[in-house]
C-alpha cells in the first residue's frame, strides 16, 4: 500500500485528527525560536572569530566573551524542540510516532540542559546525548507518521529529506571525531548538525500550519452550501 492510499484510507475513518488541532501559536513559536537559534550562532561567528569553526565545536563557545549568547542560543533551540513537538502531538497517533514525540522532548531537555551545563560542566556530556542523538530519532520516527495523515503527504519528500539528513550530519560528525587526529574538520558538521535540526523543526511547525490553513478552508467550504440553503 502507497502512502497515498493509506492517506485516503485513513480519510475515511472516523475520530482521525485533523488540522485545525495544530496549535498555530506553538507552530510559530517553534519557528520563531529556531530562526532565533541560527541567528544567535552565526552572531557567535562574528563575535568570537578567535574559534576556528573548521575543528572547534559550537559548545566551545562558552569558553570566550560571549558564552551567555551560546546559552541563549541552546535555550531557544529547545524552546523550537518542545514547541514542535506541541505543535503536531494532537496529530500524531501512531506508537512509533508518539515515541518519536517522546525523544523530541528528551531532544529539547538535552538542548535546555546545555544552555545551563556548558562543555566544562560533567553534565554536557549527558546534554549533548539528548540533544544531538535525540532528534534525529525523533525526526525519523515522526516524519513517517505525518506523512500518513491527510493533508501531509504534500509535504512527504520535504519531511523525508530533511529527517534522513539529520541522522546521515550526525554520522558524518562521528566520522570527523573518530579522525580527528588527521582530518581537523569536525567543526563543520557540528554546526550543520545544529542548521539541519532547526531546519527539520520549522519544515514539521510550517507545514502543520499550512495543513490547518487547508483543514479550515476545507470545512469552511463544506458548510457554505448549508448555510446557503437556510
Amino acid at each position: 500500500m502507497t502512502v497515498d492510499s493509506a492517506a485516503k484510507g485513513e480519510a475515511l475513518q472516523p475520530g482521525m485528527p485533523s488540522g485545525h488541532k495544530v496549535s498555530v501559536a506553538a507552530a510559530r513559536l517553534s519557528i520563531a525560536a529556531a530562526g532565533a537559534c541560527l541567528l544567535l550562532l552565526a552572531s557567535l561567528h562574528v563575535l568570537s572569530p578567535e574559534f576556528d569553526p573548521s575543528f572547534r565545536v559550537v559548545s566551545e563557545y562558552a569558553n570566550g566573551q560571549y558564552g551567555w549568547i551560546l546559552s541563549l542560543m541552546f535555550a531557544a533551540w529547545a524552546v523550537s524542540s518542545w514547541a514542535s513537538a506541541l505543535t503536531i502531538w494532537p496529530q500524531v497517533q501512531t506508537r512509533t510516532g508518539r515515541i518519536g514525540l517522546g525523544f523530541l522532548g528528551a531532544a529539547g531537555v538535552g538542548e535546555a540542559m546545555a544552555s545551563v551545563f556548558d562543555i566544562n560542566h560533567p553534565l554536557h556530556s549527558v546534554a549533548g546525548l539528548l540533544g544531538v542523538g535525540g532528534l534525529p530519532v525523533a525526526a525519523m520516527l515522526i516524519s513517517p507518521a505525518l506523512i500518513r495523515i491527510p493533508g501531509w503527504s504534500d509535504a512527504k519528500r520535504v519531511l523525508l529529506w530533511t529527517a534522513n539528513l539529520t541522522w546521515v550530519i550526525l554520522v558524518l560528525m562521528i566520522a570527523a571525531l573518530i579522525v580527528i587526529h588527521t582530518v581537523a574538520i569536525v567543526g563543520y558538521p557540528n554546526r550543520m548538525l545544529v542548521v539541519l535540526y532547526c531546519v527539520w523543526v520549522m519544515t514539521v511547525a510550517r507545514q502543520a500550519i499550512k495543513q490547518r490553513d487547508q483543514s479550515i478552508q476545507t470545512r469552511e467550504g463544506m458548510s457554505s452550501p448549508r448555510e446557503q440553503l437556510l
